[in-house]
């Protein structure tokens, strides 16, 4: 990287609100995170030169779209400032911090305020699974499917299957580790739930089958949320460090990140990487690049990561393509334990996006503010002890756009 980018922190809203059941907004959502975000780190409105904003489907859930305009709502210091909106499915949240990213190596700007949101649960199931469908190659793919994106990831567990053998008790044990961990985020949209042995098993009664091979518990939630925070130059990190009497080394910054897309059809994808020892091999190049550029040999020069599980086969393949295990052995992991909180490497200490929640813009933003925790000792009970580095993986569409983050000390 040319020149660093530092995180300064930021905040979340609580993944388990209704916003709409509240009396609320897409507005009101947008601006209280901002609002949390500079009380949580005495960052001043006037600071602020340039925003960012990652959302998927605003206009598709809300009608409303032009969300940089929302800044200037907030306070009348951020009206007039450059502002810009961010699409590549659920990986939206995630483009936005590397298009803010990349004005602050530019020395374009010195401090960036990156807000991801999403307001999902205002519509009937059935209308958002059809919304979410956008990152799909409409009209051309999953045309039987009534629930789209469970349907296209039954078609990943397919592929595993196919490839290297897969049993689905390691998909359930993943999902009972982050809704596990979820229990211990106080933002969590799960941590208030009730998840017993039924609720886990393949069980039409108690956990429904969503589509092919995915049942309820192998699903990430629909969630309403947001999540803002802030990126700084050297510069402006040293003042920030100097007026909060911190060493300026205690500061996360991004070691490294990287971002791919591939073709949009499901299809050609799993053709293209036929024989391959990856199923998505973009995905793993993402994932390399951003250790590669962190100068790390592997992600065990990570203290922990947070991943995209969108489904409980997504955290499975993210946990061989980031090299925590050899392609097609990700069972491992799960088996000895290594991805649990405790463990060698802690895979979503967070709950993820099955146990946390995904509120689909947002969730790139989430999993870079839950990486300045943990490498901040600030993580609360999901906390890894020690953290100073964590990896990201977030991911638009089936394995479409792929973004992956190390943020460290």
């Amino acid at each position: 990287m040319t020149s660093e980018v530092f995180v300064l922190g930021g905040a979340q809203s609580d993944f388990a609100r209704n916003v709409e059941r509240e009396g609320g907004d897409m507005f009101s959502l947008f601006r209280d995170v901002a609002a949390a975000a500079f009380e949580a780190t005495g960052i001043e409105p006037r600071e602020v030169e340039t925003a960012h904003v990652g959302n998927f489907v605003g206009e598709l859930f809300t009608g409303q779209g032009q969300l940089g305009g929302f800044f200037g709502h907030v306070h009348p210091d951020l009206a007039g400032i450059p502002a810009s909106r961010h699409e590549a499915a659920c990986a939206s949240g995630s483009i936005a911090l590397l298009a803010a990213s990349a004005e602050i190596e530019a020395e374009r700007y010195g401090m960036a305020l990156v807000l991801g949101i999403e307001l999902m649960r205002n519509v009937p199931g059935q209308r958002a699974a059809e919304h979410l469908g956008a990152a799909a190659w409409v009209g051309q793919e999953a045309n039987e499917a009534r629930y789209m994106w469970p349907w296209m990831f039954s078609k990943v567990e397919e592929e595993y299957e196919e490839r290297h053998g897969l049993d689905r008790a390691y998909l359930k044990a993943i999902s009972e580790n982050n809704f596990a961990n979820g229990k211990r985020n106080p933002n969590s949209q799960t941590r208030g739930w009730q998840i017993t042995a039924d609720h886990l098993a393949d069980n039409d009664e108690w956990n429904p089958r969503i589509e092919g091979r995915l049942h309820k518990s192998d699903c990430g939630q629909v969630t309403d949320g947001a999540a803002a925070i802030f990126l700084a130059s050297r510069a402006v990190a040293e003042a920030y460090a100097k007026r909060r009497d911190i060493d300026l080394a205690s500061i996360p910054r991004i070691k490294g990140w990287g971002h791919s897309t591939a073709p949009l059809l499901y299809q050609r994808k799993v053709n293209d990487s036929a024989g391959q020892p990856y199923v998505f091999p973009f995905v793993r190049k993402a994932m390399s690049d951003a250790l590669h550029r962190a100068e790390m040999a592997d992600v065990y020069g990570c203290d922990g990561v947070e991943v995209h599980d969108c489904f409980s086969i997504t955290e499975y393949m993210a946990i061989d393509h980031f090299g925590i295990t050899p392609p097609g052995e990700s069972w491992r992991a799960i088996e000895d334990g290594t991805i649990a909180l405790g463990g060698k490497l802690p895979v979503n200490p967070s709950g993820g996006l099955i146990g946390s929640g995904h509120p689909v813009g947002a969730t790139g933003v989430r999993m870079m503010l839950d990486s300045w925790r943990q490498v901040t000792g600030n993580a609360g009970d999901y906390q890894v002890e020690g953290a100073r580095n964590f990896a990201t993986f977030n991911v638009g569409g089936s394995a479409t756009t792929s973004v992956s983050f190390v943020v460290g000390v």
